[in-house]
């Protein structure tokens, strides 16, 4: 195959399916001004608990932290829980965004977010373990794409 049309052929990918997968990644940080939808706080101060929902419009809401995050996931109608393309929060250790379902959510923690008591995303099992018990955690729950889980102690 020639390079053109290698080209040629990306280009169709790109314009059928609205992006190349290659180009997929964390979100963009907010602006200044980017308010959360769920309580209306300016979302950049709070760079440590940034998450998001991007729908497949193309429409990103950006949120002070995971608690309102799922308080608006959790309010979306059908129509919109089928637009969700991504969901994001940023782990609590590496202050990185990552996709929610690839971390486990610490409650009633003495970690406060932006608003108080707030859900705390941590990478890996042990490393959720280990917070429940050093922060006085009540329990540890896992993102499914579609529900959050209660996840059985070991």
């Amino acid at each position: 195959m020639s390079r053109f049309s290698l080209f040629s052929a990306g280009l169709l990918l790109f314009f059928f399916t609205g992006s190349l997968p290659a180009l997929a990644g964390p979100p963009p940080a907010p602006g200044p001004k980017v308010r959360c939808p769920v309580c209306g706080m300016f979302v950049a101060p709070y760079a440590a608990w940034q998450s998001s929902i991007l729908y497949s419009d193309g429409h990103r809401d950006y949120f002070d932290g995971p608690k309102d995050l799922f308080r608006q996931f959790f309010s979306l109608d059908e129509a919109g829980l089928k637009s969700v393309r991504e969901v994001w929060v940023t782990e609590y250790y590496s202050t990185q965004p990552i996709p929610a379902d690839e971390v486990y959510f610490i409650g009633g923690s003495d970690v406060l977010g932006p608003m108080g008591e707030d859900l705390v995303p941590v990478k890996g099992r042990k490393a959720a373990e280990t917070f429940l018990r050093d922060h006085g955690g009540k329990r540890i729950l896992q993102f499914d794409g579609h529900q959050l889980n209660p996840v059985a102690a070991q």
